[in-house]
């Protein structure tokens, strides 16, 4: 157990490409990690306490009952980290590591003043830090990356019983990142059917790919916020309803994605702009015409706006994520295009964000300048 106070630095994310399409087995995305920041602060303390600064939930008792943690507060905002302490103190357990009180606290920077999000990924890179300010504190040696990621991706799918685990892995591993995910359904039923959090984190992991991509240097990457928010539950059962009623149209969308998402990734890989544009031009067609199918709003007007400009100036752009609001990206040629792009997607309301991608991922950082 480490005894001085422990500071530890998630990044959010961005989705680039594979939206929807990743919810289904073998269907890859691409997920980056960006330089925006969850930051966990843990440390001795005479007893359990925790503060959520975002939530104004400040130093809330805790205490670990019957193989759960509980966060003495009634507040709905708490489930996501009180879960995520379960599951690492949980873990801790199962290794015979005692746990003496602590001092936990979270803060976000994944969103505007006004405390709009920014669709970074929150809930995800907030789970991610509980788990690992947890496991670091406590054990002697640091965290896995992997170990990490599965426990946050438990945590995650037990509260929501769905999601890709694609957002907990840019915040986990950082960079850029070609991932396929566990699918929920299995993850829930190999957690029903294991004896212990280390019999599930031993089980091979069926249809779960990580792959690091490097990002060249001649890749323009821009991203630009429409000030509204997603709601990303309710999009994603509209694209499931559709999936049930028309299974052919469901399927012509998963292969224009994955060609799509081929295309970007290779054109990453190689640091050919052209392929990637197309690719990404591609991945906008299968995302719009997938919110036609399922009468949901991928593509807004804003974000319709906004990839319109970035192929204005020779460049290409799309919805990030499950479209709806929050941001959309694009991939510019030259640094003029960019600079002619922020100005125009000002001129319509949308604000440039500058984002860059996180190489790290989640790290402590202690000694460094926050």
């Amino acid at each position: 157990m480490h005894t001085e106070k422990m500071t530890i630095r998630v990044p959010g994310k961005l989705m680039i490409a594979g939206e929807f399409a990743v919810l289904e087995p073998d269907e890859h995305c691409l997920v980056m990690a960006v330089d925006r920041y969850i930051f966990a602060e843990i440390q001795a303390s005479d007893e359990n306490r925790v503060s959520l600064l975002d939530f104004g939930l400040n130093d809330i008792s805790f205490s670990w009952e019957n193989g759960n943690i509980v966060l003495h507060i009634e507040d709905m905002r708490k489930k996501f980290v009180e879960q995520a302490m379960t599951i690492a103190y949980r873990y801790l357990d199962e290794k015979g590591v005692s746990f003496p009180p602590v001092r936990l606290s979270i803060r976000s920077e994944l969103k505007d003043e006004s405390g709009v999000k920014y669709g970074l990924g929150s809930s995800a890179a907030v789970t991610t830090a509980a788990v690992t300010a947890i496991l670091n504190y406590f054990l002697k040696e640091e965290a896995d990356k992997e170990l990490i990621f599965k426990l946050a991706s438990l945590t995650h799918v037990i509260i929501q019983g769905n999601g890709s685990g694609a957002d907990i892995a840019a915040s986990c591993f950082g960079g850029l990142i070609q991932y396929s995910s566990f699918q929920a359904e299995w993850l829930l039923k190999a957690w029903s059917d294991s004896k212990s959090i280390h019999d599930l984190i031993e089980k091979n992991w069926l249809y779960l790919s990580i792959k690091p991509i490097p990002i060249p240097n001649n890749i323009l990457f821009c991203v630009g916020w429409t000030k509204k928010a997603a709601s990303t539950g309710k999009l994603v059962d509209q694209v499931l309803k559709l999936k049930k009623a028309n299974p052919e149209r469901f399927a012509l969308f998963l292969y224009q994605s994955r060609n799509a998402v081929k295309k970007m990734a290779d054109g990453v890989r190689q640091g050919n702009l052209p392929l990637l544009m197309e690719g990404t031009k591609e991945n906008r067609k299968a995302l719009a015409r997938l919110g036609k199918d399922a009468g949901a709003d991928i593509e807004t007007p804003l974000l319709k706006t906004l990839s319109d400009i970035a192929e204005k100036y020779g460049g290409a752009g799309k919805p990030s994520g499950a479209g709806g609001g929050d941001c959309g990206i694009s991939f510019m040629p030259s640094k003029e295009a960019q600079e002619n792009l922020n100005k125009a997607w000002m001129q319509e309301g949308i604000r440039p964000l500058s984002l860059q991608p996180d190489i790290r991922g989640v790290c402590v950082i202690n000694d460094e300048i926050k």
